[in-house]
């Protein structure tokens, strides 16, 4: 079983090289994947039938106001789930983990959000990797909106080991 810190294993102090369909990348600690994105009014209607989570401050623009937001708001773990989406395209097959998330500020329908994730940790088990990212969405590339961290297992058909 996975936990937070109590996995036994060995530090990668190699580079781990992993393919996607498209490039060869290597992963290092340090290393940033990065993608940008806008949520637009369709994204929040979509995410709200497949969530159920039909609150009013993401369709009813004066009620948001009245709230104290400026605007409609993005569903949070809309935002949040751009971090698997970056992982993933990177790392196909990789299986998410673990996510801790810190809603610092709202994101509002229209907003260019970039989200970063970092790799913090590289650990060898059993032949597979765990990764451990720092995560972040920042509006317009500087302003923190969501942080957290994220553990993934990379496949091991996509990884190796530099020697």
């Amino acid at each position: 079983m996975l936990s937070r810190g109590g996995l036994i294993s060995s530090y990668i102090s190699s580079s781990l090289k992993c393919f996607s369909s498209s490039t060869s990348n290597v992963l290092k600690v340090g290393d940033i994947l990065s993608h940008t994105r806008i949520f637009t009014s369709e994204d929040v209607l979509e995410y709200s039938k497949v969530s159920h989570d039909s609150n009013p401050l993401h369709f009813d623009s004066a009620l948001a106001r009245r709230a104290g937001f400026d605007d409609r708001l993005v569903h949070g773990m809309l935002v949040a789930s751009m971090f698997p989406r970056v992982i993933s395209s990177h790392f196909p097959g990789a299986i998410y983990v673990s996510q801790s998330l810190n809603f610092k500020l709202p994101v509002y329908v229209g907003e260019t959000i970039i989200v970063r994730v970092e790799a913090i940790d590289l650990r060898e088990i059993k032949k597979r990797y765990l990764a451990k990212f720092q995560t972040k969405c920042l509006r317009n590339g500087d302003e923190l909106v969501l942080d957290g961290e994220a553990r993934a297992i990379l496949p091991s058909d996509f990884c190796s080991t530099d020697g």
